[in-house]
């Protein structure tokens, strides 16, 4: 069965034609250390008081993607071991 992570955005999406389903409210989020490449390319790791994990950009900080940390802890994985390198 796929994975599906959540994606969070601050930003009002375009006009639906149906009526958009009640977003949840925004969680406490505890943001670590910001890691960067060049530039402002950077990427932040948070965590929650209900343990779901989040990654964010420093340049858009009300949009993130939010799962599980056992999702997250697979997707690194993932991506260490080279899964995303044709992305590059």
């Amino acid at each position: 069965m796929p994975h599906t992570m959540n994606v969070t955005s601050s930003v009002s999406p375009a006009p639906a034609t149906a009526p958009a389903s009640p977003v949840a409210p925004a969680a406490e989020i505890t943001w670590g250390d910001a890691f960067c490449s060049e530039g402002a390319n950077c990427f932040r790791f948070g965590l929650d008081d209900a343990g779901r994990a989040y990654i964010g950009s420093t340049l858009t900080p009300g949009e993130y993607v939010s799962d599980s940390v056992e999702a997250l802890r697979a997707l690194i994985s993932a991506v260490k071991s080279g899964a995303a390198d044709h992305l590059l």
